[in-house]
């Protein structure tokens, strides 16, 4: 079935990533690059850990919660304390059904305390905004904002560089932002990325993304898809919603628990979440590195021995390390550590991987 059948969303950059000869896919609902021509995923990835790279990625979600006292009614809400931080600063955070699963992950920007933006999944928007319209008090109004703006994520050590030669703010701390202006765009810069390296991430209205991702673009960065995207998070270990984190796993279970406000007295799933963790969970995410060929992808069996013991959610091959690498949930029963062998199962054919702490590749983010 084309594209246009099932009416998926188009970035307003579509036009561009078809003239620079991008492979399109579906993705949460929408059409986005996965790679372009003239060297695709490998390539792309490089770019990031070596130089720069610029991602189309406005199919991300965009929501505003304002009115007196939005911002605390978003902390009551949402896992994460959004009063450990200050107006000017972002924060990643979780929301979570009342069992503890993660309906999804978003980074929350934080103007003031009656102004929130926040950037959930492309598939979740719509469901994040409905939970947060549903409990909204009075004078507090939630907006899906999805196609009013574009997201742009420029990646990779010289990533300032090249913000700074077209006059864009770039020496603010990481999981901060500022205003700025491109050649008359209005602008918002944040220090933010899912690559592990140092980055940043331009919200711009949605009509004047073009001229952007041209300037970006013109300035030497190497356009790059959500191949290369997916490589580089899970070279992190950073979850992907839908995979390493959903409604059956739990910031528990994902080991994303240093994003949950713990001593908070509300948040959706608080009572869940605080039991599981006194309890221990019966499953952790862990990482999971070949020792020979091979490439993992998710929904693999893990064994120890002859006994399966979890199984894979995300898997890829590590374009850094030249290796496949996975993040598998495994049974805590099983008393797994950290250096143990285990083995995949990779279509049939049982294939050692080392139990490792993520991230796989040491990060540059900060």
């Amino acid at each position: 079935m084309s594209a246009d059948a099932v009416e998926l969303f188009r970035s307003p950059l579509h036009e561009r990533h078809v003239a620079l000869g991008a492979k399109l896919a579906a993705f949460g609902g929408w059409e986005m690059p996965v790679e372009y021509a003239g060297g695709g995923v490998l390539r792309e990835h490089a770019a990031v850990r070596a130089a720069a790279g610029v991602f189309d990625v406005s199919h991300l979600g965009k929501a505003g919660v304002a009115g007196p006292g939005a911002a605390a009614y978003v902390n009551s809400c949402l896992t994460n304390d959004l009063g450990r931080i200050a107006p000017g600063k972002a924060q990643y955070t979780l929301c979570c059904d009342q069992s503890g699963g993660v309906v999804d992950d978003l980074i929350a920007y934080l103007f003031s305390d009656d102004d929130v933006f926040l950037i959930p999944n492309a598939a979740n928007t719509a469901e994040v905004v409905r939970r947060l319209q549903a409990e909204a008090p009075r004078g507090v109004t939630v907006t899906n904002e999805h196609r009013k703006f574009a997201i742009l994520a420029v990646q990779g050590p010289t990533s300032a560089d090249v913000l700074s030669k077209l006059s864009l703010p770039t020496d603010h701390d990481y999981m901060s932002f500022a205003k700025a202006s491109l050649g008359g765009v209005e602008l918002i810069v944040c220090r933010t990325g899912y690559t592990g390296e140092h980055g940043y991430e331009l919200v711009v209205p949605w009509d004047d993304a073009g001229a952007v991702w041209d300037a970006i673009v013109g300035a030497g960065v190497q356009p790059c898809g959500l191949g290369a995207r997916d490589t580089l998070r899970t070279e992190m270990g950073y979850p992907l919603h839908g995979q390493d984190l959903s409604l059956e796993i739990t910031p528990v279970q994902a080991r994303s628990g240093w994003a949950v406000g713990w001593s908070k007295p509300a948040f959706w799933g608080r009572d869940a979440l605080l039991a599981e963790k006194s309890q221990g969970p019966r499953r952790l995410l862990r990482g999971l590195e070949l020792t020979g060929r091979g490439i993992p992808r998710g929904h693999m069996h893990v064994y120890g021995g002859e006994q399966v013991i979890g199984e894979t959610t995300s898997g890829t091959f590590s374009p850094t390390k030249k290796v496949g690498i996975a993040l598998a949930l495994i049974d805590t029963a099983a008393g797994v550590n950290d250096g143990d062998l285990v083995q995949i199962d990779i279509r049939g054919r049982r294939t050692e991987a080392r139990v490792v702490k993520p991230p796989f590749v040491q990060p540059s983010v900060r």
